[in-house]
């Protein structure tokens, strides 16, 4: 069995591949949950709620909403802030 010689190009050129395949991965998994209007069901599955909950966030005015043509949309970054918005810090 042969030895085979790595360098230390070698190595950097792995390393570069390597984060390249990282970054590639990345980018996809952020762009699939990156869409900015989502329907219900999506919100549901986000927050991890029922029809019901989600239907009194948007009666009492906690989830901002858009209706076109009998679906409702929400708008990822208004989630987001609203989550952020009402977060609760204790201190112990």
């Amino acid at each position: 069995m042969a030895a085979t010689i790595i360098t230390m190009e070698d190595l950097r050129e792995f390393k570069m591949e390597l984060l390249d395949g990282i970054k590639e991965l990345l980018n996809n998994q952020t762009g699939h949950t990156s869409k900015r209007w989502l329907k219900s069901p999506e919100v549901r599955e986000l927050l991890g709620i029922s029809p019901g909950t989600l239907q009194n966030l948007r009666i009492n005015g906690t989830l901002p909403y858009t209706k076109v043509g009998g679906i409702v949309y929400y708008d990822q970054e208004e989630i987001m802030e609203v989550m952020e918005k009402n977060r609760i810090h204790n201190k112990f």
